[in-house]
């Protein structure tokens, strides 16, 4: 394997190199669930699911991390306006982030952390019945448990650990003020700017809370002290008083917990380049860890003139998509067609466009196996696997797809039965590394849309012979009338000297 990705830490496209061999180590900044997922942030997803497939293709033993921050600012502000428990909040809109991630057919973390823990929840607040509709979810969406999924809530002992390290080292103070506040010294790491590329003399105050108790505006708080007027339940004890992790240094933690001091890919979204990595990285590496060996960033998806941002109010979600008739894989197809690193510019009619793109994909696939049988996926084109390890560049390798539907349709229509099978298994081994492939069960909807599909093809056999029959009666109309009523149910009948074949298209 070749694999070359942009660093963003480097600002260059760099040779991978494992840190160990055979092993693949990933780290990805997961969702903020004080709302539900809108498609940017199942972009992110489904781009790092491409990243693990190749890797898992290439015979690599990937540990894949995707955490959920279940406590932050935002949540606790949603919990005050609605007079509910934090953790309410978060646990609701996991549960339909997992759902949108099973319906896009990504493959689960190996971890996904949290950054607190189920056991400081009440009890009562993960019924059994949750989980039941959780599983569900996950399986009818094809969303595979996770090995590993941990949220922040269960990782404050890691993170107090770690400030009491850099509190140890000096490069962390408690605030002098009472507040119960932990800060890190931006001063006391000289390197901190060099991943974001930012001058530290340029950098404005950061945010995340009052700058009166801090040395330097710039420091960022890593412990937040209890506040009165925050939810009773949304606070721990630690060694400077009650209180809840910092943003940053939750990922810092559950990076260390579940890769070690130092691992191979910390992915995310552009956006989060600075403040948030940059964080991490200042503190990790002020610890002493080695941290992250490469930082690959996804571009951001727009809606209009700015990025599709819950706190901006424009978003599109997985009901919308659907609504409009894009199914969850046509969706994922759209996602994955640009290079990760570019910018997508969100429009209706540009996903139309790329399910359109897509179900001429599998009509030829279900053409396809109708001709030669199912046949299993084969080697990938050497031009896919030169376009995937040049920066998983899957806008090169979408167009060699293409190229090898191409060779199938002629094959079909020639007669040309090796052919077709070379083609069906070309075409399958390309899709599976993209995660389209439509006779995946996740993308028919996991063990019962396998079940479905059988029936369906059944059903449409059935009203094809009773067509065939009309037309041997010369009963044109009988014949019109059951084409016609296969297209109303979004079945497309073609006739072919082979006979008819049919696909899925579009309801009428």
């Amino acid at each position: 394997m070749t694999l070359r990705l942009y660093d963003t830490a480097t600002r260059s496209v760099r040779d991978f190199v494992p840190r160990e061999s055979g092993k693949v180590g990933v780290y990805l900044c997961g969702l903020t669930v004080q709302a539900p997922p809108h498609i940017g942030h199942l972009r992110s997803g489904v781009n790092y699911d491409v990243l693990r497939r190749w890797f898992l293709r290439n015979g690599y033993e990937v540990t894949f991390v995707r955490n959920i921050t279940d406590i932050d600012d935002k949540i606790l502000d949603k919990a005050c306006e609605q007079d509910r428990p934090f953790w309410s909040i978060s646990y609701a809109n996991e549960l339909i982030l997992s759902a949108a991630y099973r319906s896009l057919n990504v493959l689960p973390p190996t971890y996904e952390p949290r950054a607190t823990g189920e056991q400081d929840r009440p009890f009562w607040s993960i019924s059994y019945a949750n989980e039941l509709i959780l599983s569900a979810a996950y399986r009818s969406l094809n969303v595979l448990p996770p090995t590993y999924e941990p949220r922040a809530t269960g990782h404050v002992p890691e993170m107090h650990e770690l400030i009491a390290r850099l509190i140890a080292d000096g490069h962390a103070y408690p605030a002098l003020d009472g507040s119960g506040d932990v800060y890190f010294d931006v001063s006391s790491y000289p390197a901190y700017g060099e991943l974001s590329g930012q001058q530290p003399d340029a950098m404005r105050a950061a945010e995340d809370a009052p700058g009166f108790a801090k040395r330097d505006p710039r420091d960022f708080a890593l412990w937040k002290g209890h506040k009165p007027s925050e939810p009773a339940d949304a606070s721990w004890p630690s060694p400077w008083g009650r209180g809840r992790p910092g943003w940053h240094i939750e990922c810092s933690a559950m990076c260390w917990r579940y890769l070690g001091t130092e691992f191979d890919i910390h992915g995310g979204g552009l956006d989060l380049t600075f403040p948030h990595h940059e964080n991490e990285v200042a503190q990790s590496r002020a610890a002493g860890f080695g941290f992250a060996r490469y930082w690959v960033h996804h571009g951001l998806l727009n809606l209009g003139p700015a990025k599709m941002s819950k706190s901006l109010g424009n978003v599109i979600d997985l009901a919308h998509v659907t609504a409009i008739g894009v199914r969850p894989v046509e969706l994922r197809y759209y996602l994955v067609s640009p290079h990760y690193r570019s910018r997508i510019d969100y429009s209706d009619e540009a996903l139309r466009e790329a399910a359109v793109a897509y179900r001429r994909i599998e009509g030829f696939v279900q053409r396809a196996v109708e001709r030669v049988g199912r046949i299993g996926a084969g080697a990938v084109p050497a031009a896919f696997a030169a376009a995937m390890d040049d920066d998983l560049n899957t806008s090169a390798a979408t167009a060699v797809l293409h190229d090898a539907l191409r060779d199938g349709n002629t094959a079909l229509a020639d007669g040309d039965d090796d052919a077709t099978r070379v083609a069906l298994a070309t075409v399958r081994a390309m899709l599976d590394i993209l995660g389209v492939d439509p006779l995946d069960p996740g993308n028919i909807g996991g063990e019962r849309g396998g079940d479905l599909r059988g029936v369906v093809d059944s059903l449409v056999a059935l009203a094809l012979e009773q067509r065939a029959q009309a037309r041997q009666r010369k009963d044109w109309a009988a014949a019109d009338a059951v084409r016609d009523q296969l297209k109303h149910a979004g079945v497309v009948v073609e006739d072919t000297p082979h006979g008819p074949r049919w696909t899925i298209g579009e309801q009428d």
